[in-house]
């Protein structure tokens, strides 16, 4: 496996800051990455890096709970309403899989993850589930702030996307009026790496919405998919101040697979490098050669990531957009679909079975 990701590196603050030519500049740099990989790493992104790492903090409270405690905001059975805790076992990720009998058989075998999920404190249709306010003071506060940071970044990018679509004013971000979002923390606990050569932490899959913007912390395992080797996965490196944003399905069925909905998994962080003897003078003036060890080869640690689904409003008609078919050479490969229709069928598959 190679060692560095072919995702690249854009600075989405020159669009933010940026005239006219500066957007369309990063908007076309974005249109090269997501059309080659599917993936891109923003950095000068708007979110303050202390929040992100508040978040990381509440995030480590929130998993450092007892079971318990964690279940009193319990996510429903089923992947109706997509709120709330889900233990380890509950949730397997699947690709395509829509078959009752595929699902029972893969869910043999479930990620091994537990998540907390939330949405726009506004929405009536999903309504968020919390905990108790005396169980993790001021976890709730923070959670709704860190939503609107995020949705507000999802909206910039959507009229980024919008420039290298070629999309008439007002663009995409109408159609994300409502900011039906979803923002997950994931917590994979410290697993045996033997264990995983018989499951995984999270399982080969794409995302379902139109975008996701991740955060992860500095351990690593996120891999995604060689677009010109299918089959073969390359590690997300996690780069310091940067987002890194990705292509849900609806969106590639929107653009009409102008742009990639990329394959990822998480499995194993990248191997540490092997560390050199270093030679040093002692207290005495005496040369002497110490070598440097690595420990926990036997245990993958705890990771955790910060996700934030995007997805547009429920009514909203997914059609391929008239700059990416032609009628000719070019024709549209979906039929219509609802944003809605479309997530609950993925949700389905997710959670049921």
């Amino acid at each position: 496996m190679a060692e560095t990701s072919p995702i690249p590196i854009v600075d989405f603050g020159k669009f933010l800051s940026g005239g006219k030519e500066e957007k369309e500049l990063v908007a076309r740099q974005i249109d090269d990455a997501f059309r080659n990989v599917g993936f891109v790493y923003l950095k000068g992104h708007g979110v303050e890096r202390e929040m992100v790492e508040r978040c990381f903090e509440w995030s480590k409270k929130f998993f450092a709970l007892p079971s318990e405690t964690k279940l009193l905001a319990p996510h429903p059975p089923g992947g109706s309403h997509h709120r709330g805790y889900s233990a380890p076992g509950v949730e397997k990720v699947s690709q395509h899989t829509y078959d009752a009998a595929e699902i029972a058989k893969l869910r043999e075998v479930p990620d091994f993850k537990e998540s907390f999920e939330s949405g726009n404190p506004h929405d009536s249709a999903q309504p968020n589930i919390w905990l108790p306010e005396d169980a993790l003071p001021g976890f709730r506060a923070f959670m709704e702030s860190y939503f609107t940071s995020c949705s507000t970044l999802v909206h910039h990018i959507l009229d980024a996307l919008s420039i290298a679509l070629s999309v008439p004013d007002p663009g995409l971000s109408p159609t994300h009026s409502k900011s039906l979002f979803q923002l997950r923390i994931l917590h994979y606990p410290a697993i045996e790496k033997s264990e995983l050569e018989n499951r995984s932490r999270i399982n080969a899959h794409s995302d379902f919405g139109t975008l996701t913007l991740l955060f992860q912390d500095s351990v690593g395992g996120l891999e995604v998919e060689d677009p010109n080797q299918p089959g073969t996965f390359r590690p997300a490196t996690p780069i310091e101040d940067t987002v890194l944003v990705n292509i849900g399905d609806l969106m590639a069925r929107w653009s009409n697979d102008r742009w990639r909905s990329t394959v990822h998994r998480v499995g194993l962080p990248p191997p540490k490098p092997k560390l050199a003897v270093n030679t040093m003078a002692n207290s005495e003036g005496r040369r002497a050669d110490i070598v440097l060890q690595e420990d926990g080869d036997d245990i993958v640690p705890d990771r955790y990531s910060i996700p934030f689904f995007a997805v547009a409003d429920m009514e909203t008609v997914i059609d391929a957009l008239p700059g990416c078919w032609d009628g000719e050479g070019s024709r549209k490969k979906y039929e219509p679909v609802t944003a809605w229709g479309y997530v609950q069928m993925r949700m389905k598959a997710l959670y049921d079975g």
